[in-house]
């Protein structure tokens, strides 16, 4: 038997293998399927209109009469006015969500996992969960009269305590925003981004915590060289995630936060896309930026994804 027939046996047994196995679990295959339609057209389906980025997209003409312009969209957007504060905004928001944001609910996970005290335990998890399931219009609302100058109980706070003079207009100065939204955003979702690190915690050995309270190591020994390491490949996805969401600040926390006082440091990529294709019907236009930040999210998970494996030797893929 020659080389050729042998391999094209090997192959018609796999074939048929995948065939009986695909036969066998047909029933847990059929409930794929619907999740399966769902992501398809959902999620794959709209990826037809992003030919609206590459025409001259008009509600007279329709979309298949619009004319194809190739990359000008992309070319006004680069050379716009606007351009660079849309991306010092996005990025200076992400970057200080990065060096606050991300830690906050590991340090809270860890704290969370030390108490001993159940059912305080289990208050504070309720507590910090309930904020995630309250809207940012009522969130948002929250901050800005915390906030307020003249009711706000921060400023009172501040004032009481000496550290200010008189009360502040936070939301009214824009040097401030950053720092709001950013700490407002870890607020909301402390609780909610801690779960996962529970979760990875709950697998931990315990009896290599045993062995290390018997050799005698504390209790920030046993976090440092035992959960941090165990948890190393959760916390690696969790990043290359945030990183790969580093273009997009949240519609909606930053447009319940901006104002007309403050929009020099708050306008950002996605506040920019509504304002210019819904309030302006630039469709073509906020297309080619929003096409543009998912181009460049991907470049970042890919790079992100690559450096983590080289430095932990762990990655999304």
């Amino acid at each position: 038997m020659s080389d050729a027939q042998a391999t094209q046996i090997l192959a018609t047994s796999r074939r048929a293998t995948r065939g009986r196995r695909f036969r066998n679990q047909l029933a847990l295959q059929t409930m794929i399927f619907p999740g399966l339609l769902v992501f398809l057209v959902f999620e794959y389906g709209p990826m037809f209109g992003l030919q609206i980025a590459f025409r001259d997209y008009s509600l007279v003409r329709g979309f298949f009469e619009a004319p194809w312009v190739g990359l000008r969209h992309f070319q006004r957007f680069l050379i716009d006015p606007n351009f660079w504060t849309v991306i010092q905004n996005t990025i200076g928001i992400n970057v200080l969500g990065l060096v606050l944001g991300f830690p906050a609910p590991l340090m809270f996970a860890l704290f969370l996992n030390e108490l001993r005290h159940q059912k305080f335990k289990k208050f504070t998890q309720t507590v910090s969960y309930l904020p995630h399931f309250v809207s940012w219009v009522v969130f948002g609302g929250l901050v800005i009269n915390l906030l307020s100058p003249e009711t706000g109980a921060v400023n009172r706070l501040l004032v009481m305590i000496g550290a200010i003079e008189r009360p502040i207009f936070f939301m009214g100065q824009a040097q401030y925003f950053w720092f709001i939204a950013v700490l407002s955003g870890i607020l909301k979702g402390i609780g909610w981004g801690a779960i996962l690190y529970l979760a990875a915690m709950a697998g931990v050995d315990p009896q290599l915590y045993e062995a290390a309270i018997v050799d005698g190591a504390g209790r920030f020994t046993r976090i440092w060289r035992i959960t941090l390491p165990c948890i190393m490949g959760t916390t690696v996805i969790l990043l290359i995630f945030q990183i790969a969401g580093f273009f997009n600040t949240g519609f909606e926390q930053i447009w319940v936060l901006q104002n007309s006082l403050n929009v020099s440091r708050s306008e950002t990529i996605d506040t920019y896309v509504y304002k210019v294709g819904l309030q302006q019907l630039r469709f073509s236009y906020a297309t080619a930026v929003g096409f543009l930040r998912s181009i460049l999210a991907v470049i970042l998970v890919m790079g992100a994804n690559t450096l983590s494996k080289k430095i932990t030797e762990k990655g999304l893929f």
